[in-house]
């Protein structure tokens, strides 16, 4: 009598728990925060933005990003440095409201848009389908993150 029990138990547990697992594998997987690794920016976007940041950024940023004087560098080590964790949103609102030097807010927020772009482009980030939008709330879902080797 109690081997029986004990087998009714047993099979009782393996029930429930291959129930458990079938529920487990139903449920949707578990969202990831998107990165900037992700291709958050259109190719086409990226080469607006190549327009933009030579005719107003590379005289202090430089044509390779690689920074001078007062002006930091937008790709590389340093970049990391900085932002890394951060989010593309918090970048697109550093250029917005400080950028160009002199004459901040000058550009529009798409053209804003299309420069961060073109820095995920230089920073060796790959481009996607769609283009990387303008409002800051959606940037701020998307992640900076130190570029793969």
């Amino acid at each position: 009598m109690r081997l029986r029990l004990v087998m009714i138990a047993a099979v009782a547990v393996w029930a429930i728990a291959a129930w458990h697992l079938t529920l487990r594998a139903q449920e949707p997987p578990a969202k990831t925060t998107p990165s900037v690794a992700d291709g958050v920016y259109s190719e086409e976007q990226a080469k607006r933005g190549e327009a933009i940041y030579g005719a107003e950024c590379s005289s202090c940023h430089g044509m390779a990003m690689e920074g001078a004087d007062m002006a930091p560098p937008l790709t590389g080590g340093a970049f990391m440095g900085n932002w890394n964790g951060l989010t593309v949103g918090d970048l697109f609102e550093r250029i917005r409201i400080s950028m160009p030097d002199g004459n901040p807010g000058k550009l529009t927020r798409e053209q804003d848009a299309d420069v961060v772009a073109y820095i995920l482009k230089v920073s060796k980030y790959p481009a996607g389908k769609t283009e990387l939008p303008h409002e800051t709330e959606v940037l701020k879902q998307i992640k900076i993150v130190a570029p793969k080797p």
